[in-house]
């Protein structure tokens, strides 16, 4: 349940990936993360439970998603804030299960075809958690008060790229992707499962992109030099130039 303690904040998970770029120890990056909490006077127990939950995301990132330490040099290259969040939420959910299960479920409706609000209320989040079982099927079972405060904290990263519009909105619809957050859900999606690339594209299906947009999707990234269209045993076939992040974040400064 850690969007109960913090959402995606995307700033402090950019400053984490910083520290890891420049020192490739996650130790040093937790001293640095604390000493720099110190400056600004922060609280020890806040810190250390946004950096628990915050650093959790990069450590345990797959490799099918940009090593963290290649990731300050992709976040250069994003045009918005809203851009930076989408490839961060990435991270969120590859880490989170809870998160994935949900994402999941609106992704499996999207991905049908089922032209539904994407509702985020209470009632329609609750709905589903109760359907939730952990890895060791453990039934989800918490406190009224707990799983709210989980609703709202899944809404603010809506919020973050771009699904919900504010904090009074509950009902949100597809966001808009920039070229960044769109090139590394294309990379995503094809580290995952390359030969599922065009029937279930992991990375656009998790940030809400409905089957209908995904043509227009791979045109766009076929636009790019990250990603080309090849014939291959008589038909064409959309791949990655070279490895699927490494042009993204090359023209980026440090």
């Amino acid at each position: 349940m850690d969007l109960t303690m913090c959402g995606l904040l995307p700033v402090r998970a950019e400053e984490i990936a910083r520290l890891y770029r420049e020192h490739r120890n996650w130790n040093q990056v937790k001293d640095s993360w604390y000493e720099e909490r110190r400056a600004n006077r922060s609280t020890k127990g806040s810190s250390q439970k946004i950096y628990r939950v915050l650093s959790s995301r990069l450590k345990n990132a797959p490799a099918t998603l940009p090593n963290p330490s290649e990731l300050p040099l992709i976040l250069d290259t994003c045009s918005s804030p809203r851009d930076k969040a989408q490839v961060l939420y990435l991270y969120l959910v590859a880490d989170d299960a809870l998160v994935r299960y949900v994402v999941h479920e609106y992704a499996r409706r999207l991905s049908k075809g089922i032209h539904e609000p994407l509702d985020f209320s209470n009632e329609t989040l609750i709905s589903m958690l109760s359907q939730f079982e952990f890895s060791d099927q453990t039934p989800f079972d918490y406190a009224d008060s707990t799983t709210v405060r989980w609703c709202e904290g899944l809404r603010s990263v809506m919020r973050e790229i771009g699904v919900l519009e504010d904090q009074q909105t509950v009902v949100g619809e597809s966001p808009l992707l920039g070229e960044t957050p769109l090139l590394v859900a294309m990379g995503y999606s094809y580290e995952e499962n390359q030969k599922q690339l065009f029937g279930s594209p992991t990375g656009l299906q998790y940030l809400f992109q409905p089957s209908g947009r995904w043509e227009e999707l791979y045109d766009r990234a076929a636009e790019t030099e990250a990603w080309e269209v090849v014939e291959l045993h008589g038909s064409l076939q959309l791949r990655p130039t070279e490895e699927p992040y490494a042009s993204i974040g090359r023209g980026s400064v440090e």
